[in-house]
């Protein structure tokens, strides 16, 4: 719901005033810092060093990771989905399961193995998120991945709900190599200029760390209380 802003300059003007100011600035410069040690950490790491990174961080964060490349991504991935106790298996819509050659696949093999998929349908409305809840692995792909932290963005869609990636007991999600970056410095970067420049953004971005852990206050750390209990990052040699 929108409208018109009523008495806004009046309104600011006031705060203003109360905080010992003379007027409400029309124009607020960004402040040119120098330092800046957000851009420090793996700043002249290339894609390799990146991904050792991320391994790194996985072993920290309990998540396996598995490195493959286009060509043989469909059998990492029934060979994870089958460790994992296969399906039901909730997945999104999204082309990049076509040009990862993952769509026979979900189509043919795994339904021909009577392993149930559904492959997430804005028609569907509730049942989607039913579906979610009852499925054994979500298998999504990440559009951005922190290697300091070992965490994938997932940009929210109509054909890619957040539920997929966190209602499934296990969590599979793709990660193109190409979609590393050092840390969050560089993904709240990305998506800024994705504003900038028109680009339409998910309502809902998800920074996802691996599976679900909850600690209490004397650290015991518990897996699995709010989301997957097992994660798995595929990461794909896709250049």
């Amino acid at each position: 719901m929108s409208g018109p802003i009523q008495n806004r300059e009046a309104f600011l003007n006031k705060i203003s005033g109360r905080l010992g100011r003379d007027k409400f600035p029309s124009k607020v410069e960004r402040p040119k810092w120098s330092y800046n040690p957000q851009d420090a950490v793996l700043k002249e790491a290339d894609l390799d060093e990146l991904l050792e990174a991320l391994k790194t961080q996985c072993t920290k964060i309990h998540t396996d990771l598995i490195e493959t490349n286009i060509a043989g991504l469909a059998e990492t991935v029934r060979n994870i989905v089958s460790e994992y106790g296969g399906g039901p298996i909730v997945t999104w819509k999204d082309s990049r399961f076509d040009e990862y050659g993952l769509s026979p696949l979900f189509n043919k093999v795994w339904p021909g193995e009577n392993v149930e998929v559904h492959e997430w349908d804005a028609s569907k409305e509730e049942e989607n998120i039913k579906l979610a809840e009852k499925a054994n692995i979500g298998i999504t792909i990440s559009d951005i991945t922190l290697a300091e932290s070992g965490t994938a963005v997932l940009f929210s869609s109509k054909d890619k709900g957040r539920t997929v990636s966190f209602l499934p007991l296990k969590s599979v999600i793709i990660i193109p190599k190409s979609s590393l970056v050092p840390r969050m410095t560089q993904a709240a970067r990305i998506i800024r200029e994705k504003t900038k420049n028109g680009e339409h953004l998910a309502s809902c971005i998800n920074f996802i760390t691996g599976p679900s852990n909850s600690a209490d206050i004397e650290m015991n750390l518990v897996v699995g209380v709010h989301g997957p209990v097992n994660a798995a990052y595929i990461v794909v040699e896709d250049l």
